[in-house]
């Protein structure tokens, strides 16, 4: 293995151990609730996961575009440029935060007339939504840090982050659930417990290892116009492919919304399979916008050139694996999620279905 692929694991690895525990926070609380005797409540957190899905996907943006932008100043030496970037970032995802917990009265009439879901569903994912978007703030406000730590070549603290915040949601989530009895308002609580407890050790970390960059640290970055606009232009393409890819996940979640408890559920729990891929192939973008931007930083054309050739063969080989992974885990993987024998027995025929499909299509 060359020295090339071995610094692109170097960070693609933390990165995925990161990323997976972004579909993990919603797979406990799917999990937990899976156990609970309705499928109902699967649908509620299927409905609610998805809404907060596309607020956040949707500024994708501050995450991916802070670590491109800061990547290049890393590569440049411009350790001021980068901490204009970091709070440039901040600034813009916290503030949104705010703006959605201001503004979430209309934020969930919009969401409940996107979904449509069925009456038993809806009062659940009300509650459930009720709690989780006082996250928003840290949330984002996360985002930015975490692209920040990537884009300075650092993917082992926004793993412990990552880590750290799963086992939180996992404790609290189960002891308010199983020892308190709530219900769905338990899951959220701890759901909304892990993100802030995420968000303040980033914070901690920060201010721990980069502490003498702090005094780069400058109001006028968040003044500065022409560079926030840069900010936007430079992620408007990652914007409008965010936009179309919810767009299509909260059409088949809407769809399945309207069909039912069961079939929503069985739409969740098989979605779960993709998320799980798409945020394993993130952890090598995230390690190609690391070091491609570093070496673009630095004007090292050829080293760019190669790292984007060899993250190519990286993706075709991680394809070829998954593809067997699903065929021969799938089914083992639904049991793990939830006993519901409606919901697991659909599964089995939406699969059979799918597969049959694809037998007639190749023929």
């Amino acid at each position: 293995m060359s020295e090339k692929d071995k610094d692109i694991l170097k960070i693609a690895i933390p990165s995925i151990v990161s990323n997976i525990t972004v579909p993990l926070l919603g797979l406990v609380d799917v999990t937990i609730v899976g156990h609970m005797g309705s499928a109902a409540y699967i649908g509620a957190i299927a409905v609610g996961s998805m809404i907060f899905n596309v607020i956040y996907w949707i500024f994708g943006f501050l995450r991916m575009g802070t670590s491109g932008m800061t990547s290049q100043a890393y590569g440049r030496r411009r350790l001021d440029e980068a901490v204009d970037m970091l709070v440039r970032s901040m600034a813009l995802g916290v503030g949104v935060g705010i703006l959605f917990v201001l503004a979430q009265p209309v934020v969930k009439y919009a969401a409940m007339a996107a979904m449509q879901p069925t009456d038993d569903i809806k009062a659940y994912t009300s509650a459930y939504f009720d709690i989780c978007i006082w996250g928003a703030p840290a949330v984002l406000g996360l985002y930015s840090l975490t692209g920040w730590y990537i884009g300075m070549q650092n993917t082992r603290t926004p793993m412990v982050i990552s880590i750290v915040q799963n086992i939180i949601n996992i404790a609290a989530s189960i002891t308010l659930v199983s020892v308190f009895g709530m219900k769905v308002e338990g899951v959220a609580i701890g759901t909304l417990v892990a993100q802030y407890a995420g968000f303040a050790l980033a914070l901690v970390m920060l201010c721990n290892r980069y502490g003498r960059l702090m005094r780069y640290i400058s109001v006028k970055a968040m003044r500065d116009t022409k560079a926030m606009m840069r900010f936007f232009t430079v992620n408007r393409d990652i914007f409008l492919r965010t936009v179309f890819l919810v767009a299509v996940n909260l059409f088949f979640t809407a769809a399945g919304a309207k069909q039912g408890a069961v079939i929503l559920s069985v739409n969740t729990l098989l979605f779960q399979l993709f998320t799980l891929y798409s945020y394993v192939m993130d952890g090598f973008a995230y390690a190609g916008e690391a070091i491609g931007g570093k070496y673009y930083g630095a004007g090292n054309v050829r080293a760019f050139d190669d790292i984007v050739r060899r993250l190519f063969v990286w993706a075709l080989l991680l394809t070829a694996l998954y593809t067997l992974v699903y065929l021969f885990g799938g089914r083992p993987f639904l049991r793990l999620l939830t006993d519901e024998p409606d919901v697991v027995s659909a599964s089995k025929e939406i699969g059979r279905a799918s597969c049959r499909e694809r037998v007639s299509e190749a023929v």
